[in-house]
């Protein structure tokens, strides 16, 4: 029997480019694992409800009602699968033959790895990391946000990904969060998938731009860098104002 895995991705097809964008990763997707070896079960988490009732080939596509937020969304797509593997995905990926094998060898080989990272030869090469070498634990740096493999159980051990933190330092609070927990986080070189870059980030405009990128900075100072509660409302209402009035 196959190893079933649930991949999330999540899309903002804003355009045909960016449709286009989610169309490849879902394809590479698909030819980087024998079906015979790895089943992957693929709920794409769409952005652009125009698009609806669209269904992206080889998966269910959904079109939450809820104000986008990373991980909002990504804690709408855990609880809408259940498989015991979850592969957590940007939709400006391109998947490498084996890179699922690698991950799940590496955990089946440790049950202490609840989450690990592939190897993408843009970031990871130019971090300095072994593209060859064995699997190294650590968080920052090591650690890619845009695709990471969990096991299901993590989430009794760290709870819901954190709402607040709508797209910017949701890998930094992660990366925490695991270190609060006592949780190791693995890079597994034998892994392969290549991030393109945040195509759908610089689609927004320049004010979801700020909101996205911007506003999580304030709580997560306040969370991780014990800045003051009052600290973080009073900057969080003076950038929303800025942005009403256009400056």
């Amino acid at each position: 029997m196959p190893l079933k895995v649930d991949i999330i991705i999540l899309s903002y097809a804003k355009d045909e480019n960016l449709k286009a964008l989610t169309m490849q990763t879902v394809k590479t997707l698909f030819e980087s694992e024998d079906p015979n070896e790895v089943e992957f079960k693929v709920l794409v988490v769409e952005s652009n409800k125009a698009m609806q009732p669209y269904q992206f080939d080889n998966t269910t596509t959904i079109y939450p009602t809820e104000e986008f937020g990373f991980n909002k969304y990504l804690n709408i797509g855990i609880n809408r699968t259940s498989n015991p593997y979850i592969c957590l995905c940007n939709n400006d990926l391109i998947f490498h033959k084996g890179w699922a094998t690698g991950i799940l060898k590496a955990m089946e080989g440790n049950p202490t790895i609840l989450s690990a990272t592939p190897y993408c030869p843009v970031y990871h090469k130019s971090a300095g990391f072994n593209p060859d070498g064995p699997a190294v634990e650590g968080y920052f740096g090591t650690f890619i946000g845009w695709c990471f493999m969990v096991k299901r159980e993590l989430f009794d051990i760290i709870g819901p990904l954190d709402e607040k933190f709508t797209f910017w330092y949701s890998d930094a609070d992660y990366c925490n969060t695991l270190a609060r927990y006592g949780v190791k986080n693995y890079l597994v070189p034998p892994s392969v998938v290549t991030h393109i870059g945040s195509e759908s980030l610089k689609a927004t405009d320049n004010n979801e731009y700020k909101k996205l990128t911007q506003l999580p900075r304030f709580y997560y100072s306040y969370k991780w860098q014990h800045h003051s509660w009052l600290k973080y409302k009073i900057q969080s209402a003076l950038f929303k104002l800025k942005l009403l009035i256009g400056l």
